[in-house]
């Protein structure tokens, strides 16, 4: 049995930071890597109170997903992050690059950043009560809709999401970007809240 709570205890970052690694690190590695410093930088910056989890009986992460607001990002952080854990030269060029690739808050739709879920648990309804909760934090805040963004070669979520009602709205292509984060383009997807 899952359940899903708003929020990411201090008890489970590790995890967290652990879990959003084995999900975002291939597209995210050549400017968060090595591992160890993604891992010290992912729990240095997750903001508990921009998620949604789901657990197991025992306690357990199984997912998260993570979402954008006004205040802030699950997993953004900060320039002075980015020096602390990379040094002055490593956390400036790593700033510019992410800063290149998503850089926005969407004002209008309820902004998803980053669903992950562990591997030993895919396909077992985890995602799909992963995003009931964040179109649900979407209502609660008098969001219309809710936008997130996928790379174009996670076909296996594109499809989750597609499933849930989200359509496909833009494409935004990385041009030489493409080259450090390995991949060519990502797709904005919205599912609308109301009719």
């Amino acid at each position: 049995m899952v359940t899903v709570h708003k929020g990411l205890p201090s008890a489970l970052r590790w995890q967290g930071a652990r879990l959003y690694w084995e999900a975002f690190g291939a597209k995210l590695g050549r400017v968060l890597g090595p591992e160890d410093r993604a891992l010290a930088f992912f729990d240095r910056v997750m903001r508990g109170d921009h998620c949604v989890i789901a657990l197991d009986t025992s306690g357990a992460l199984l997912g998260l997903a993570g979402f954008k607001t006004i205040e802030g990002s699950f997993a953004g952080g900060t320039w002075a992050d980015l020096r602390a854990v990379y040094g002055q030269f490593g956390g400036l060029w790593r700033g510019a690059s992410l800063w290149a690739l998503s850089r926005e808050v969407d004002n209008d739709r309820f902004l998803m950043d980053g669903l992950c879920v562990t591997a030993s648990v895919r396909g077992q309804g985890v995602g799909t009560a992963l995003l009931q909760a964040i179109c649900d934090e979407a209502l609660v805040r008098g969001y219309p809709s809710v936008r997130l963004d996928v790379v174009d070669t996670n076909v296996r979520a594109r499809q989750l999401y597609e499933r849930e009602g989200f359509v496909a709205t833009r494409t935004q292509r990385l041009g030489l970007l493409r080259y450090l984060f390995g991949f060519a383009a990502t797709i904005t997807m919205v599912r609308p809240l109301r009719s």
